[in-house]
């Protein structure tokens, strides 16, 4: 029933920019259902990892200013690979999921290998901010009453920045329409 209706709804209103915002908006609930999923189930795989960060995402992830992260995720001063992954991969696999069905349902495009990689680039530095931005935010829930909430309310605060960026990234740049001139 769901899918007839979205298919009327897609069939009238096609290409049309308000309908791609909703298309947008509704597909993005799946890929913050499973961003979310994944920021809460991959501490379980990762959590026993011991590896210390490189030196330079150390200067991004300094304990210093994670106040609330736990002591597990920190050796000799050092933050591990098991607090960064988990936020790290749940966010590159969500929108690499988003990135295709995007181009397939919303967009109605065809990607290109430009554009694959200059998605993959873009989306690179925007998941390291935005990883930085959940460790910095889980970790100050963490001394709060919502501790046990804190990767989800960290995933969608990184979530929110990101729609920011990929929706015109995709929109307008990625999947863009080809005119006839």
């Amino acid at each position: 029933m769901f899918m007839s209706w979205w298919k009327k709804l897609d069939d009238r209103y096609g290409d049309n920019d308000i309908w791609q915002f909703i298309k947008f908006n509704i597909i993005g609930q799946s890929i913050s259902l499973l961003q979310l999923i994944l920021v809460n189930l991959l501490p379980f795989v990762f959590d026993g990892l011991t590896i210390k960060l490189s030196p330079c995402l150390q200067l991004i992830f300094d304990p210093e200013k994670l106040p609330g992260i736990e002591s597990r995720y920190v050796i000799d001063g050092v933050v591990t690979w098991a607090y960064v992954l988990p936020f790290f991969l749940s966010n590159l696999l969500a929108n690499i999921y988003g990135y295709f069905i995007n181009m397939k349902k919303t967009f109605r495009g065809k990607g290109t290998r430009k554009g694959l990689i200059l998605f993959f680039a873009v989306m690179f530095i925007l998941i390291l901010f935005t990883t930085w931005v959940q460790g910095v935010i889980a970790s100050a829930l963490n001394q709060t009453s919502l501790a046990y909430a804190s990767r989800t309310i960290a995933a969608l605060a990184a979530g929110l920045i990101q729609f920011a960026v990929v929706y015109p990234l995709e929109k307008y740049v990625l999947f863009k329409e080809k005119t006839n001139e």
